[in-house]
């Protein structure tokens, strides 16, 4: 991995106050590396503001809800103000909140395989496992230890982001060092393990077991697809997904390589979330479609509804299964 350019760190010098603003839909990930690098910027003796226009749909993150705007309010920092956008590749992905960003110096602190960094002052390491990592690396190359609650949600960031590390291969020696430090600066895993995986609704089962019931496999297996209705949301809630462990059950099917999951959000719009194996890259079908993320975790939204929408995505897989039909 790349050290954090310096250019980063004169402009964080350079600047008094910042904005830091994560993208829509938060996850994990997105609100550690917000609230770590606020804590960090106060510590260095700046002034911040975090921003996210939401929604908070997550359980684990709707605490930190109450400590984030919706839009940015300049008014209220001092002297120079810039903007740091975390955990995705431009202002845009912030949502309703990127009106509120416009017209401010920007740096973008992302790890997502879409995401090429073109900025002078941005740190975007496509091989990072999260942002949490860039922002750490941050911290530590400012000559500042991890303070304990930056650890906290630097591993929670960290952990979202590798399924609790069971993303990570054997190239992945230099995230466990850092995860080793931010244990040692006082994070506790077991802990981070129960934020993520407890206080889940007895709704959720239900709805994992719904929507398991509807998979469709193609490519001879290694395909599978499944979708979750408006009716679905109006039953069970917005509480009721539970992405994760749903993914989780999919991908240990004998066989299946790549996961398609639509979900009908309103009447004409649908969000899809992409997840694989090692060997497809679930990014280029994302991106064919105006979305992004990594290689194995990807996701965007969409006109449409499912019934339209679903041969699109299991054509678009045809490039990863070539050879094989439907």
């Amino acid at each position: 991995m790349n050290p954090v350019p310096e250019s980063l760190i004169t402009f964080i010098n350079d600047h008094d106050s910042f904005i830091v603003a994560g993208h829509k839909e938060p996850d994990g990930d997105c609100i550690g590396s917000c609230l770590a690098m606020a804590s960090f910027l106060e510590r260095f003796g700046k002034k911040s503001q975090l921003v996210s226009a939401g929604p908070f749909k997550r359980i684990e993150i709707r605490e930190y809800e109450r400590l984030f705007l919706p839009a940015a309010k300049p008014e209220l920092l001092p002297g120079k103000i810039a903007v740091l956008v975390l955990d995705c590749s431009n202002a845009a992905r912030t949502g309703d909140a990127a009106p509120s960003l416009d017209g401010y110096p920007t740096a973008i602190i992302d790890h997502h395989a879409t995401n090429e960094g073109a900025g002078p002052f941005d740190y975007v390491e496509s091989g990072a496992p999260s942002t949490t990592l860039l922002v750490q690396n941050i911290i530590e190359a400012c000559t500042l230890e991890v303070s304990r609650e930056e650890a906290e949600m630097l591993l929670f960031g960290l952990c979202t982001d590798t399924g609790f590390f069971r993303h990570l291969d054997d190239r992945s020696a230099e995230s466990f060092a850092s995860a080793s430090r931010l244990v040692a600066a006082g994070a506790n895993p077991k802990k981070t393990f129960a934020r993520m995986n407890g206080g889940k609704s007895y709704e959720s089962r239900l709805l994992i077991a719904r929507i398991l019931t509807r998979m469709q496999r193609w490519y001879d297996g290694k395909l599978v697809v499944s979708w979750e209705t408006l009716e679905d949301t109006m039953e069970f809630g917005l509480e009721g997904r539970d992405s994760d462990i749903l993914y989780q059950l999919i991908q240990s099917i004998s066989g299946v390589e790549a996961i398609v999951i639509v979900r009908q959000e309103s009447e004409t719009n649908c969000t899809v979330g992409f997840r694989s194996l090692d060997r497809v890259d679930v990014s280029v079908v994302a991106s064919s479609f105006g979305g992004g993320g990594h290689r194995q975790a990807s996701g965007l939204s969409i006109p449409g509804k499912i019934e339209e929408l679903i041969p699109r995505f299991v054509e678009a897989f045809s490039t990863q299964f070539p050879g094989l039909k439907p």
